[in-house]
């Protein structure tokens, strides 16, 4: 089991960036390899899946409304996962988490191929 901690969020105009950092303790990524993901529920909404990104940081997949605006990176050696953020828009505000898997072959979207989930981190876009 791995502990995860999302933090970067916050208040951000129309147009302006963002970068959300998730910080995983117990077992290392490197150790125990994990692929990692990011998903987001607006208020009302069901949560959605935004972008994965592979144990090794080589393979990533994203949501089609997010290719070109969102950018999904890890640090191992820091065992951190990165969500950078640009071009947003109010549609975009959502509490944003961070979750894990033990990494196996093929990066999903669904919530269920996730064993493990952050609190959440707040981000709202302003118009």
């Amino acid at each position: 089991q791995v502990q995860l901690v999302e933090s970067g969020g916050g208040l951000v105009q129309a147009g302006g960036s963002l970068r959300l950092s998730c910080a995983a303790s117990g077992r290392t990524l490197t150790f125990n390899p994990y692929d990692m993901a990011w998903f987001r529920r607006a208020p009302g909404k069901e949560r959605d899946f935004v972008a994965a990104i592979n144990w090794s940081g080589h393979n990533t997949y994203y949501a089609d409304s997010m290719k070109g605006r969102f950018t999904i990176s890890r640090d191992n050696a820091k065992n951190t996962v990165y969500l950078q953020m640009n071009s947003l828009k109010p549609e975009d505000t959502a509490v944003y988490y961070c979750a894990a898997r033990i990494q196996r072959a093929g990066l999903g979207g669904a919530p269920q191929e996730y064993s493990d989930w952050g609190q959440g981190t707040q981000v709202t876009v302003s118009s």
